[in-house]
């Protein structure tokens, strides 16, 4: 699957704002920074983002909308969970997750931030290459 086989939304430019807390190459298109924000994130195979985690007072997290290609979701201290187009992960607040591509597949997703208050994102390690070559799925 190439780019240009992903979903009906745009892939978007290179995310080199959010480089260094990726590893491999991202691309973004942000579809929504009204009412709700929505990023059509697409990732290259084995492109993974780090450890992070959506902090917030109140509400707040994050929703992923699988729209193309096969990728993986992980919270801290549980298994990896494949995903699929059509798939829709669910994140709350103050879990530290990670999410990317499969190492044999691009990978795209709508990222939707929750509304909430005191809403920001910490950043941690990256997922290590030892780590990600576990996944079987």
């Amino acid at each position: 699957m190439s780019a240009k086989e992903m979903s009906v939304f745009p892939t978007g430019k290179p995310n080199d704002a959010f480089a260094q807390y990726f590893t491999g190459q991202s691309y973004l298109n942000m579809l929504s920074l009204e009412q709700v924000a929505v990023g059509n994130v697409t990732f290259e195979p084995k492109c993974r983002n780090n450890w992070h985690i959506h902090h917030a007072n109140k509400g707040g997290g994050q929703m992923l909308l699988v729209t193309a290609g096969e990728g993986w979701y992980q919270e801290w201290g549980k298994p990896a969970r494949k995903l699929l187009p059509g798939d829709v992960v669910h994140i709350p607040a103050e879990v530290k997750h990670w999410h990317g591509a499969a190492a044999d597949s691009w990978f795209q997703h709508l990222a939707i931030e929750v509304p909430g208050e005191g809403c920001k994102n910490e950043w941690c390690e990256p997922v290590s290459d030892e780590e990600y070559e576990k996944l079987k799925g």
